[in-house]
């Protein structure tokens, strides 16, 4: 994979996060970047005070460094801002984070060297990964702390994974016979001021974002079946006078995946109308889709940004103070992400009651037929509504917080990496919800005795549901059959398979 920063994709991202896919730099990016590197150097020689090159950073903007301490000023930053806390990022968003900052310093407006980035590659391609902890970034100016954890093991400090094993920094480096990298004038704060820690969570959640809103279409179309769901509501007509392009492709969705069932049935054929959790499914994923569609478009753009401070204009001969590395943009995002994955949670709930309360399915109480000695499927739908009510505490937004630092220099913060990490928790715990909902709707397919009636795209998911997952007869340890169903979810199988038959459901 050859990068520019320009054409950088979230399939890419993942493709290196999860599969190791090797990087290269461009030809065309090289000469970007060692353009930048030369007016740099031009400035250095000419001894002009500019902001990240011969000044101190932050509040220390105004204070000039000696040509002979350049070097070690580049070092003091890293070892100063890493002050992370907190558990390490996982290997797949740090390697993430690693493609994001190369491919952003690829423009050619930061003035790092070519062997500086080829570092950074370097580490990825030989499966080297800094240890980051989560927390500690303001989301300006840029990741900052998380950020320069990743750079530590490029000048021996710190701490990094290799096979699963932690190593120091300098461990690493004579592991793999390399020098630790001596920073240059411009390098440190060109490494670290950037929002590739929140675009890398963001890039990830909103990638597993996608299968999961096309899984919570499959998993409320089950629920249909169980509960004899009735498919006037999803009636074309209907979506299209409300012309929200979200409702119409799910009410698609839905009429294409119980096409054949003869468990649905039509309004006054059994009952007059459903529950709002199945009858406005198109209206709350569909707006769970166009929040998403939104997300996807700004983390898109971020993804090939230049979020770099100074910027380095070397065409124009100038050197830029602004403020790219803020991460409002990302931070707004991630928030509405965490509101619009918290409302699938939110009604795939809401339909694990109706299954698993009798007054409202007319099925046996718990979805167990020896009920009292058997407590049956009355706990899952505790661990759905309590994973609901993290959520909901998750998706107060975090942009609207700031908090002045720096001696009030930087005095407002986007708080865009907590936003993207809470964004990422919301979706893990929406995944789990719709595992219960998914293995609670086929028990509850096999209570009502109608799993033979099941359209044929449901049929699909049942059998795949219970090639892992067995009907229970009597109670028995439910968590792993939870996580058997996540797995699936999480691998993806239940799209592939069922899109083979109906077409793309995003």
């Amino acid at each position: 994979m050859f990068i520019d920063g320009n054409n950088l994709t979230i399939n890419q991202i993942i493709d290196v996060a999860r599969n190791n896919a090797k990087v290269q730099i461009s030809d065309e990016a090289k000469n970007a970047i060692n353009h930048s590197r030369d007016f740099v150097e031009k400035i250095v020689e000419e001894h002009k005070p500019v902001y990240g090159i011969n000044t101190g950073f932050g509040k220390f903007c105004n204070v000039s460094i000696s040509k002979s301490d350049l070097k070690l000023l580049q070092k003091n930053l890293i070892m100063s801002h890493a002050c992370g806390v907190g558990n390490p990022l996982s290997v797949e968003v740090v390697r993430a984070i690693m493609l994001l900052r190369a491919n952003a310093l690829s423009k050619g407006f930061s003035g790092i060297r070519l062997s500086t980035i080829q570092r950074l590659i370097d580490f990825l391609n030989l499966g080297i990964t800094p240890v980051i902890p989560e927390k500690g970034s303001l989301g300006a100016s840029g990741d900052l702390a998380p950020l320069s954890h990743m750079v530590l093991p490029m000048i021996g400090l710190g701490e990094a994974y290799f096979e699963e094993k932690k190593y120091s920094g300098e461990e690493i480096l004579k592991k793999f016979d390399l020098m630790p990298l001596e920073l240059s004038e411009k390098e440190g704060l060109a490494l670290i001021n950037g929002t590739q820690v929140m675009t890398a969570i963001g890039s990830i959640a909103l990638y597993d974002a996608i299968n999961i809103l096309k899984t919570a279409d499959l998993t409320a179309a089950m629920t249909m079946e169980a509960l004899n769901g009735i498919t006037d509501a999803f009636y074309p007509k209907v979506h299209e006078i409300r012309n929200q392009k979200g409702q119409l492709k799910t009410a698609e969705n839905i009429l294409k995946i119980v096409e054949g069932s003869k468990n649905v049935t039509a309004q006054t054929e059994l009952k007059v109308q459903d529950a709002y959790s199945i009858r406005c499914v198109p209206q709350v994923h569909g707006a769970s889709k166009d929040a998403i569609e939104y997300v996807e478009m700004i983390i898109n753009r971020e993804i090939n940004a230049v979020t770099d401070n100074p910027i380095v204009l070397s065409d124009e001969g100038k050197v830029i103070s602004a403020g790219n590395f803020h991460g409002q943009p990302v931070a707004l995002a991630m928030d509405f992400f965490a509101i619009a994955i918290s409302e699938i949670a939110n009604i795939s709930e809401r339909r694990i009651e109706r299954m698993v309360n009798p007054q409202l399915s007319g099925l046996a109480p718990f979805l167990s037929k020896s009920g009292g000695l058997n407590s049956g499927f009355m706990i899952p739908q505790y661990a759905a509504a309590a994973l609901v009510s993290e959520n909901k505490v998750l998706a107060h937004p975090a942009s609207v917080d700031s908090i002045p630092s720096s001696a009030n220099q930087e005095d407002h913060v986007s708080m865009g990496t907590i936003a993207a990490r809470k964004g990422a928790e919301i979706l893990f715990n929406t995944s789990k919800v719709l595992s219960i909902e998914l293995l609670t709707a086929v028990q509850a397919v096999d209570i009502a005795e109608c799993a033979d009636k099941l359209s044929p795209v449901n049929k699909k998911v049942y059998d795949l549901i219970r090639e892992k997952v067995s009907y229970m007869e009597k109670d028995r340890v439910i968590y792993p059959d939870i996580e058997s169903c996540y797995d699936i979810i999480k691998s993806e199988a239940l799209i592939t398979e069922t899109e083979k038959i109906v077409g793309n459901l995003y």
